[in-house]
């Protein structure tokens, strides 16, 4: 049986960042989720159809495949079988994918492809609804928490270290506004699961976070 491992929790928590090192170190599949959104949203890129044209989207979500490989550690993303890993990190790619991830068709698409992954892998996944609704039979479920201002600070000292001059107290707000909306939408709200381990890493480093989850992986 394939080992699987959900991540969720607010944004800003570092929920792809422990994710990541979590696969590295116990030869895990990351699923990187927003990767295969992204690879979708190429995809209508591609066959040009209009962000808001919620009808023909449905309409051509069957045609795509996305799948997620490795080669030497390195994360390849697969539509159609062509490698697109170099296409999806654009801007335009970003906004496409941001606007159609709204429709019920394309997550239903994706999560099934996500479950598909998951039946034959040992996998780790983060998001918002991995161990509500992508994987709710997950071996290992993780909440992966941090107040407002923890996550507030660590943004901040990211965008300083980029040479910028960011205003803390707004990106507070932007935080406490996107947990408002992921944990109050309709399709898929952000939620601890009933079975989920609560991590708050406020106090912790990416280090102690890590060997935390694997600690509870291995029991």
């Amino acid at each position: 049986m394939a080992m699987n491992v959900a991540i969720d929790g607010p944004a800003g928590a570092g929920k792809s960042t422990i994710a990541k090192a979590i696969a590295k170190k116990m030869g895990y599949v990351y699923v990187d989720t927003g990767a295969m959104y992204r690879a979708m949203a190429l995809y209508f890129l591609r066959v040009g159809i209009s962000p808001d044209d919620e009808e023909k989207i449905s309409s051509v979500v069957d045609n795509i495949l996305v799948s997620i490989k490795y080669e030497d550690g390195a994360q390849h993303v697969i539509l159609n079988g062509e490698d697109v890993t170099g296409m999806i990190r654009t801007e335009e790619v970003g906004n496409m994918a941001s606007a159609t991830s709204v429709y019920s068709p394309v997550r239903t698409k994706l999560v099934s492809l996500q479950q598909e992954l998951a039946k034959t892998t040992d996998v780790i996944m983060d998001g918002r609804d991995i161990g509500t609704v992508v994987l709710p039979n997950a071996d290992v479920k993780i909440f992966l928490t941090a107040s407002v201002e923890c996550r507030a600070k660590r943004r901040f000292d990211e965008l300083v270290a980029k040479g910028e001059t960011p205003d803390f107290d707004k990106i507070a707000k932007d935080i406490e506004e996107r947990d408002y909306r992921d944990s109050h939408r309709e399709i898929s709200p952000l939620k601890q699961a009933d079975d989920a381990i609560l991590v708050d890493s406020s106090e912790m480093n990416i280090d102690q976070v890590v060997e935390t989850i694997i600690s509870y992986i291995n029991k």
